[in-house]
């Protein structure tokens, strides 16, 4: 019940910031939609932005799935774009607001997430400590993030499989290079 619960509220706020900015849209419009009444919507959220954050945290986690391996993270990053931009005038109204850093916090999340699975994928057969292994997954992360933004900012009009097929060609073997330059192993050789 809690899910459905949430899953309506969520569907009832998306739908509203179709047609009007994130700081016009009161819990009454949310819950007026979809027949709650007020405190439900505080039963399960602190406020909008809670309820915000919670769909963006979600939803990106399931279109993500499981492709954060090596093999697979240009499908997890092709989902992440389709996803925004399926649900453009959220993620537009989202970015636009005062609160954009919803929208960011997400994105960094999962890229971090997506890229530290292939940091620890390709590091396996080396030493390279834990730290370090942030760090790389940290300069990627910024760097897929800071595309992405960018392709929100100018209105999400570029092929979303050309900017993936560009950061391929771009990242495809440096991510094991910058880890090589890392191993302990072939330091102490």
């Amino acid at each position: 019940m809690m899910q459905i619960t949430k899953k309506a509220l969520a569907k009832s706020l998306k739908k509203q910031m179709q047609t009007k900015p994130l700081a016009k849209i009161t819990v009454n419009d949310i819950v007026r939609e979809c027949g709650l009444n007020r405190r439900t919507l505080y039963y399960y959220f602190n406020d909008i932005y809670d309820l915000l954050e919670w769909i963006f945290k979600t939803e990106l986690k399931e279109v993500l799935g499981e492709n954060k391996t090596y093999s697979s993270w240009q499908k997890g990053f092709l989902e992440i774009f389709k996803y925004l931009h399926e649900n453009k005038k959220m993620v537009l109204n989202t970015y636009n607001s005062i609160d954009r850093d919803i929208l960011e916090n997400h994105l960094y999340n999962e890229s971090f997430n997506i890229i530290l699975e292939v940091v620890n994928e390709l590091a396996k057969e080396l030493k390279v400590s834990d730290k370090d292994k942030r760090y790389v997954t940290n300069f990627y992360k910024i760097a897929l993030v800071g595309i992405i933004i960018d392709w929100i900012k100018n209105n999400m009009i570029e092929d979303i499989e050309e900017i993936v097929n560009n950061l391929d060609k771009i990242i495809s073997g440096e991510i094991y290079r910058a880890l090589l330059k890392y191993d302990k192993l072939k330091v102490c050789k």
